[in-house]
């Protein structure tokens, strides 16, 4: 089951029916989507998204997927899982841009980081980041994820493969964390 998380500033839960409107709004943001997968979807492609997080990824446990609150407000999405391009277990997130520029990237990544270190097991965390996003590329460099390779993706943009080891010391310090914080959920 998808534990609940919690950091200084976020709560990590599972969604809930209620949270489809703020979702589908969070994912209809060019500025949000253009970063997530294949780049902006239709309002209904990411309601589709939205079900089959209920009918899929947690009916079957596939992975786990989180909402990001601040103060009962969703303000992101998290995930951790297993993908192919990564061969292993892969971090994934966004946030609103009004969550932006506050360091709540910064601690989000290493929640999931910690989680994936402590509570799945992990000696290693993986994230794949559009070579165009310098904002998330530095965030993740801060905090020990190390470029492993580029992957050419079929439209000519580069993806970067990034890894962090557990041994790493922010990674380390994230397990920590996240230990700590999950007692505390």
């Amino acid at each position: 089951m998808n534990p609940s998380l919690r950091t200084d500033r976020l709560r990590l839960t599972p969604y809930t029916p209620a949270d489809e409107e703020q979702f589908v709004a969070l994912f209809q943001d060019a500025s949000v989507s253009r970063w997530m997968g294949d780049g902006p979807s239709t309002e209904a492609e990411d309601r589709a998204l939205f079900g089959r997080i209920f009918t899929k990824v947690y009916a079957e446990n596939r992975f786990e997927v989180w909402s990001v609150k601040v103060g009962g407000q969703l303000v992101g999405h998290a995930e951790i899982k297993p993908t192919e391009a990564s061969g292993g277990h892969e971090i994934i997130y966004a946030l609103a841009p009004g969550a932006w520029g506050r360091g709540l990237g910064t601690e989000l990544a290493l929640a999931l980081v910690g989680h994936g270190f402590d509570t799945l097991g992990l000696t290693e965390v993986h994230a794949t980041v559009a070579a165009e996003n310098a904002a998330s590329l530095a965030v993740l460099g801060r905090i020990g994820f190390v470029h492993v390779r580029d992957i050419q993706e079929d439209d000519g943009s580069t993806t970067r493969l990034l890894t962090c080891p557990r041994a790493s010391a922010p990674a380390q310090r994230a397990a920590r964390t996240a230990q700590a914080r999950t007692a505390q959920a």
